[in-house]
């Protein structure tokens, strides 16, 4: 037997086209702001270019621009009193220009005609309430004879105007577009640049006093989050395959839009004695324009996925919080906070089960991923001090001129105690192998995780010292020793859908899978090795971690 090596100056990735590399729509390459081979690009190349552009051998280049958005910002703040009340207030705007082209339509990877660009002697009296603008459907997309509805935006129509949910009540063979009769392949003139978007976030705040001892406090908030690149960078290839061969699949959005939350927030603070107060706060906050995965149905030539700003939510809540200042040795801090959290996505791919299993894009709230009903801190600090604010005990007599070592000084311990309720989690119906998410049980993040809890410990001192021989600097080291989860506990951060359990998905006890189970080679090494497998540590808190460090502050 021979076998032959090839070197490697024998094999390159520029031995195949672009296209070849990919393959058919199941790309074998990525790349933006390089070549298929991988050499960075020396310029920004057009959209054009990657539609038409060839090289010496007459292949198709396709050359992939990098994503270069375009992010300015600037803000003004200013602070007043008025009277008692005692004003913050400012406003930030924010310019984002994702700097690409976007489809004109994203339903339309085609031109096609609108209402207005029909001859109304051949195609007679339309609905009155279908705008010029609206997108003309037809019965045959090159040679129609009928119309059977028409589109604006997302929103569909039928032959007489009524306007319907589904596609598929316009034409239950699929819906097709009049077509412009001289473009029937994918190319720039379906595309338009991306309009930047300004955001303005006013910012305002105030407090006042009712009394001497006790403050009322409000404040709303505008803030807005450009899309990340994940979503919003444009992929010319996944938009050239869905023209060319109808590809499915999830693709990026490059119209995506910033999401927005909106906070407001109101509070009183009460003194309750001279070195402790009682801090209650109601607030609220919605979520605009969150990012999540959407159907396109009745896009033509074909269906796909993509992204768009279309979820929204709310977070509200109260909390309730005492502080006691120093006293002596000690401070005591402690709060809780009940809140609900509530929104249609807790995440960009949250739907992406539901939108394909034929299911329209429903928007329905339900509890959000971080939705953690009841959630309580509670912080111990005990230190002491030095100098005449000492009060610890001493290593030998006072003499004159040399005071007692003060052994303790700058010595301290914080103890931390969190906890909380068990945030929600989608249960299955049935179990499936390797804890896969079989047919919903209930609602949406309708099941809970149990309830959490964590201590910390930290003891520290400072040595303070001075720096320099003329002029003297102060400067302190602090040595610590941090021990996290410090009784060891085991909190469940995830489980299995079907179980509700962190170490069993079921499957090894389910009626329906023995048969698969007791056939393999080694039923009881099939069984221990599984078992090991969907054990996994990521569905528990970190354990006990200590750590031993010091800080050099100067």
């Amino acid at each position: 037997m021979h076998t032959l090596r090839l070197s490697d100056n024998l094999l390159s990735i520029d031995m195949f086209s672009p296209d070849e590399l990919f393959s058919g729509g199941s790309p074998l390459v990525g790349y933006a702001g390089y070549d298929y081979t991988g050499k960075k690009l020396k310029h920004q190349p057009t959209l054009d270019d990657f539609f038409n552009k060839k090289d010496a051998n007459g292949n198709f280049t396709r050359e992939v621009a990098a994503f270069q958005p375009i992010y300015m910002a600037g803000y003004i703040q200013d602070k007043f009193a008025f009277k008692d009340l005692i004003f913050n207030v400012g406003l930030r705007v924010d310019r984002f220009d994702a700097n690409q082209m976007v489809l004109r339509d994203p339903y339309l990877f085609f031109p096609a005609k609108t209402k207005s660009e029909l001859d109304q002697n051949t195609w007679g009296k339309l609905p009155s309430n279908i705008g010029d603008d609206f997108v003309v459907y037809v019965d045959d997309p090159s040679n129609p004879t009928t119309i059977t509805g028409y589109r604006n935006g997302n929103q569909w129509y039928n032959k007489d105007g009524t306007p319907v949910s589904d596609p598929r009540a316009v034409d239950p063979n699929g819906v097709k577009p009049f077509l412009e009769p001289s473009n029937k392949s994918i190319s720039t003139v379906v595309f338009k640049d991306y309009q930047p978007q300004v955001n303005y976030m006013p910012r305002i705040s105030f407090s006042f006093p009712i009394s001497d001892d006790a403050l009322f406090y409000a404040h709303y908030d505008i803030l807005t989050q450009r899309p990340s690149s994940n979503f919003v960078q444009l992929d010319p290839v996944g938009y050239y395959f869905i023209g060319v061969t109808g590809a499915t699949g999830t693709h990026t959005n490059p119209a995506l839009l910033p999401e927005k939350t909106i906070d407001y927030e109101l509070g009183f603070q009460q003194k309750v004695n001279n070195s402790s107060s009682l801090k209650l706060s109601i607030f609220y906050r919605e979520m605009r324009d969150q990012i999540q995965q959407y159907r396109l149905s009745g896009a033509y030539p074909k269906t796909y996925y993509s992204y768009t700003n279309i979820d929204f939510g709310t977070v509200k809540g109260i909390t309730v919080a005492y502080d006691l200042r120093r006293t002596g040795n000690a401070r005591i801090r402690f709060s809780y906070t009940l809140q609900f959290a509530d929104g249609t996505g807790s995440d960009a791919n949250a739907a992406s089960t539901i939108i394909r299993s034929d299911q329209p894009n429903l928007r329905t709230m339900n509890p959000l991923n971080f939705d953690r009903r009841h959630s309580f801190n509670a912080e111990f600090d005990y230190r002491w001090g030095n100098g005449k604010d000492y009060n610890g005990p001493t290593i030998g007599r006072k003499k004159k001129g040399k005071p007692p070592v003060q052994i303790l000084s700058n010595f301290g311990g914080n103890l931390t105690f969190t906890g909380g309720s068990g945030t929600p989690y989608t249960k299955s119906s049935k179990v499936m192998q390797y804890g896969a998410m079989g047919p919903m049980l209930g609602s949406i993040n309708g099941s809970r995780l149990p309830w959490q809890f964590l201590l910390n410990l930290k003891i520290d001192k400072d040595f303070n010292f001075s720096m320099g021989k003329v002029k003297k600097k102060p400067a302190t080291i602090n040595v610590y020793i941090e021990i996290l989860n410090l009784l060891n506990t085991k909190n469940v951060t995830g489980v299995y859908p079907a179980t509700g359990s962190p170490s069993d998905d079921g499957y090894l006890s389910a009626p329906e899978y023995q048969n698969q189970i007791s056939a393999q080679v080694s039923e009881a090494s099939y069984r221990d090795l599984y078992s090991i497998y969907i054990d996994r540590p990521f569905n528990y808190s970190s354990p006990r971690q200590t750590r031993l460090g010091l800080m050099f502050n100067f």
